[in-house]
C-alpha cells in the first residue's frame, strides 16, 4: 500500500513539474492586428524549433499595451510607437521590423511623384482626376485592399484616413492589386513595397523614394515601426522572453520577418 502511494506520489510530481516547466517555457503576447501575419509565422516557427508555447491575442495596439502593464501577458504588441504615458508605466520599446508601403501606378502615368497632401485628397475622392495634380486628363482609379486588411489598416491609419477612403475597387491581395493597377489606365493603389516590380511604377511621396534605404533613413512616410513591448528591459525579462527576442535576432528569425514582407531594424 506504501509502495503504492509513493508511486502515485511520484508521478504527481513529475506532472507538476512537466506542467511548470511548460508554464516556465511559455511566452504570452497581445496586441496589434497588424502584426498578426508576422506573429502567426514567427510563433509556428519557434514552437516547432523549441517546443515551447507561444499564445498570442490581438486585441489591438493599445489594449495589448494595457495588459503588458497590467501583467496579463508578459509582451504587448503595437504598430506604432510608444506614448509617454506608456513609457512612464515602466514600458519598454522594442522595434522587431518595420512596415513599408508602396502607392503605384501604372506604368504609362506621366505622374511620378505625389505630395501627401494630394494622395491624401486622392483616397478621400477631393482628387477624381490626374490633371488636377500634374497628370494627363486621366480618371483617377483608385484602387485598395478589402476591409480587415493589415495593409489597408497600416495606409490609413499613417494618413489618417481611417474609414474615409473612396475606394472604386477593393481586392483581397497583394498580387490582385499589383495586377489591377498595372492593367488600368489612370490607377493608383498600394502595396507592401518588398512586392513591387517593374509591371508598375512606385511613386516617389514628397520627393522621397519607396526604398528600404529611405525607410530605414526614415524619410518615407508611409511606414511604422512593428513593436513587441516588454516592461523593462529585455535583459530583466524571464529566460522564456528572453529566449523568444534572442529566436527573433536569429538568422531564422529575421529570415521569417523578410518573408512577410517586412523590414529589419537597423538595431
Amino acid at each position: 500500500m506504501k509502495r503504492k502511494l509513493l508511486a502515485i506520489l511520484f508521478v504527481t510530481v513529475l506532472l507538476m513539474t512537466s506542467a511548470c516547466s511548460k508554464k516556465d517555457s511559455a511566452v504570452s503576447l497581445a496586441g496589434s492586428t497588424s502584426m498578426e501575419k508576422l506573429c502567426e509565422a514567427l510563433s509556428e516557427s519557434y514552437m516547432t524549433s523549441t517546443g515551447a508555447t507561444v499564445t498570442v491575442e490581438y486585441t489591438g495596439s493599445g489594449a495589448g499595451l494595457e495588459s503588458l502593464a497590467s501583467g496579463s501577458v508578459n509582451i504587448g504588441n503595437a504598430s506604432r510607437k510608444l506614448k509617454d504615458e506608456e513609457k512612464a508605466k515602466g514600458l519598454v520599446e522594442n522595434v522587431v521590423a518595420i512596415d513599408g508601403i508602396a502607392v503605384i501606378t501604372d506604368k504609362n502615368n506621366v505622374v511620378k511623384n505625389i505630395s501627401s497632401e494630394d494622395l491624401k485628397k486622392v483616397y478621400a475622392g477631393e482628387v477624381t482626376n490626374w490633371n488636377e495634380i500634374g497628370g494627363e486628363d486621366l480618371a483617377i482609379v483608385v484602387i485598395g485592399r478589402e476591409a480587415g486588411s493589415g495593409t489597408r489598416d497600416a495606409f490609413e491609419e499613417i494618413l489618417k484616413l481611417k474609414d474615409a477612403c473612396k475606394y472604386a475597387q477593393e481586392l483581397d491581395s497583394t498580387g490582385a492589386v499589383l495586377a489591377k493597377v498595372a492593367a488600368t489606365p489612370g490607377a493608383i493603389g498600394y502595396v507592401s513595397l518588398d512586392v513591387v516590380n517593374d509591371t508598375v511604377t512606385g511613386l516617389k511621396l514628397d520627393g522621397v523614394e519607396p526604398s528600404e534605404a529611405q525607410i530605414l533613413a526614415g524619410k518615407y512616410l508611409l511606414q511604422r515601426p512593428f513593436v513587441m513591448a516588454t516592461k523593462g528591459e529585455i535583459a530583466s525579462q524571464s529566460e522564456a522572453v528572453q529566449a523568444w527576442f534572442n529566436y527573433i535576432k536569429s538568422e531564422e528569425g529575421q529570415t521569417i520577418i523578410k518573408k512577410v514582407g517586412l523590414i529589419i531594424p537597423n538595431n
